[in-house]
């Protein structure tokens, strides 16, 4: 049986952010599944055309990740409380 990979994850291997083992499991998949081949030039080409959505803009962009700056207050506990919460949210929740 085929594996199966969501727009999400074809999305996120086209912009190299999915994990090492998932990246190449998609590799190994579009070797031998034309359909999904398919699906991967059509994601490719709709961006292409510059159609994107916002949760693409979002992901690709990184826009709620916090700055290096950010994580480098962090490890060194300076952060007001609240920016704390937040980057530490961030690096347990959302990886």
């Amino acid at each position: 049986m085929p594996a199966s990979f969501s727009t999400a994850e074809l999305e996120a291997y086209l912009d190299e952010l999915l994990p090492t083992e998932r990246m190449a499991a998609v590799e190994e998949a579009l070797r031998q599944d034309d359909a999904l081949q398919q699906r991967l030039a059509a994601i490719n080409g709709r961006r292409d055309a510059g159609v994107h959505s916002l949760g693409e803009i979002w992901r690709r962009h990184r826009l709620s990740c916090p700055t290096r700056e950010e994580l480098g207050s962090y490890l060194l506990g300076v952060l007001p409380d609240d920016v704390a919460d937040y980057v530490r949210f961030h690096l347990k929740t959302i990886e």
